[in-house]
């Protein structure tokens, strides 16, 4: 299978960039499946129904969120009749939606997709990711009831990323970070086919610090005082991510390729 995931989409330039462009990537790229994390899609904080509504008319298969799942109220509703949103599977207990689900791609092919939060350094003392991951995958063993099985790791902690990564390592074909909003350099295939990206940045305005217009940010960081809040950069956005080729019998990666279209970053792609 061809497999995309697209990293954190950052307000109306991620949005943007990603109604206008992936229509075409997947017709170009012959696509399988696509997932796009949707965390910071409105405002640059969370995901309305409607923003959710666009990522996936745009082509998006599954989007998935992070700490920011439920910032929009109306989303504690909608995830109940979306399916192809998911919310961490170690958010809270109560919380609705599902952190995990199995779907359909082309040809009678099953894709699963899970997303879990990250530990260290994140605001709220969320449930351990480790065991929530490991009890999907025992379940949906790669290559047998899921002919691929992806992991998005919303998490601060390179380290953590990481680690989770070598967890999954011959069990997942693909795992990649999210949330940091900066693409990293180290997109490998691990032992046993599983493709790895630490993070895969943001779908945004890389004119900016980390997706905001950069006056805000600057002042705090420089005076230690803030003087309103952080806004989206609405300028010429990339689209950043991974792009993962799976064979079916195994479930196993052979090509994993970062992606960047568009916008201010050096373009590379399959």
């Amino acid at each position: 299978m061809r497999l995309l995931y697209l990293g954190d989409v950052v307000g109306r330039a991620g949005r943007r960039a990603v109604i206008e462009r992936l229509p075409a990537l997947r017709k170009e790229w012959r696509l399988d499946f696509v997932v796009v994390n949707g965390e910071n899609a409105t405002s640059g904080a969370g995901l309305n129904p409607d923003h959710a509504k666009l990522l996936l008319e745009a082509g998006a298969d599954c989007v998935t969120l992070g700490d920011h799942a439920f910032d929009h109220r109306e989303m504690l509703s909608f995830i109940e009749n979306e399916p192809r949103i998911l919310r961490p599977l170690n958010y809270a207990k109560a919380a609705p939606g599902h952190g995990a689900r199995l779907f359909e791609a082309p040809g009678g092919r099953k894709v699963l997709v899970a997303q879990v939060l990250g530990q260290v350094f994140m605001k709220r003392p969320f449930d351990d990711p480790f065991s929530a991951v490991d009890a999907v995958l025992a379940a949906y063993p790669r290559g047998g009831l899921a002919q691929a099985v992806i992991v998005d790791v919303h998490a601060e902690a390179t380290s953590e990323k990481m680690a989770m990564g070598h967890f999954c390592a011959g069990r997942a074909s693909m795992v990649v970070g999210s949330h940091t909003h900066v693409p990293t350099a180290d997109a490998m295939l691990l032992d046993g086919g599983t493709a790895y990206q630490t993070d895969a940045g943001m779908c945004g305005d890389y004119d900016s610090v980390i997706g905001m217009k950069k006056d805000e940010p600057l002042r705090r960081f420089v005076t230690g005082m803030g003087q309103g809040r952080f806004t989206p950069a609405t300028g010429r956005a990339t689209l950043a991510g991974l792009y993962v080729e799976t064979d079916d019998q195994t479930g196993a990666a052979t090509r994993v390729v970062m992606v960047r279209q568009g916008g201010r970053l050096e373009a590379s792609g399959p």
